[in-house]
């Protein structure tokens, strides 16, 4: 067995089971035309069928090719899917004097609404799509793609979500295109990093998983700047990945001392 086709099985088995405990039986993904939904759209499509829904929602910032990579996804899989424009909410509230990203966060946040009130409808847990090298960055926006129920992808680097692509059969319209979350005309992930993810992924390998220090990467060769700047990043934005900090008043508050898991049961 392969390595992502473990990896495949482990995370189709992780869905079922903590989607089973809530008592739910469907999910939502929203579906950009990226690499990071439609492997979190395949993986949920082999585990639930049909009772997955993936969401399209556009605005008028999006490319016509997210859109067709979006559409080649689902049919291609027969992912049962619809489109829910965010364009009318975002014009509603856009004004010109928005800098991109205030624009690119508002649009986020705004497809999570989306998401979530059609979550609601249908019965569904919103599922995550946010990678292991996003989340160590803070390279997303805070209730807007960082929410979500499950995230199946979440402990993996943007690098290994590639190879699980390619093993699921990702159509290479996807695979081979620049990341983007498509937020802003000509919005580039890894332009706006300022880094490619071959080296953001393995500096952060290092640091994260094998415990180095910056002096030992730096001494070995590894840039400086982009050493500082990914140290820097994981720690100004921690914030990012924690639930909301309760001041602490009584003898037990939540996220401080009353930490039972969520799938507890009486």
């Amino acid at each position: 067995m392969s390595k992502y086709e473990l990896i495949s099985r482990y995370l189709s088995e992780f869905l079922s089971q903590e989607v089973r405990k809530t008592g739910l039986k469907k999910v939502v993904v929203g579906l950009s035309g990226g690499i990071d939904s439609a492997v979190v759209a395949v993986l949920a499509h082999k585990t639930f069928g049909d009772d997955l829904l993936c969401v399209k929602m556009p605005s008028h910032y999006s490319s016509q090719s997210s859109l067709d990579d979006a559409d080649e996804l689902c049919n291609t899989f027969s992912l049962r899917s619809e489109t829910k424009s965010i364009e009318s909410m975002l014009r509603a509230y856009e004004t010109s004097d928005m800098s991109p990203l205030r624009v690119g966060n508002l649009s986020a946040r705004l497809r999570m609404v989306t998401l979530f009130d059609i979550s609601a409808r249908e019965g569904a847990l919103v599922l995550g799509t946010s990678n292991k090298s996003e989340l160590m960055l803070g390279y997303g926006t805070l209730y807007g793609d960082l929410a979500s129920a499950l995230n199946p992808i979440g402990d993996m680097y943007k690098t290994e979500v590639f190879e699980l692509a390619r093993y699921l059969g990702v159509p290479s319209s996807i695979i081979d295109k620049p990341p983007s979350a498509d937020l802003w005309a000509g919005q580039s992930d890894e332009a706006e990093i300022g880094y490619p993810y071959s080296d953001l992924d393995r500096v952060l390998k290092r640091y994260v998983e094998e415990r180095h220090t910056s002096e030992e990467m730096i001494g070995d060769g590894e840039n400086s700047q982009l050493v500082d700047m990914i140290i820097k990043r994981i720690y100004q934005n921690q914030f990012k990945r924690r639930m909301t900090v309760i001041a602490k008043l009584t003898s037990r508050t939540l996220n401080h001392d009353f930490n039972y898991p969520r799938d507890i049961t009486l």
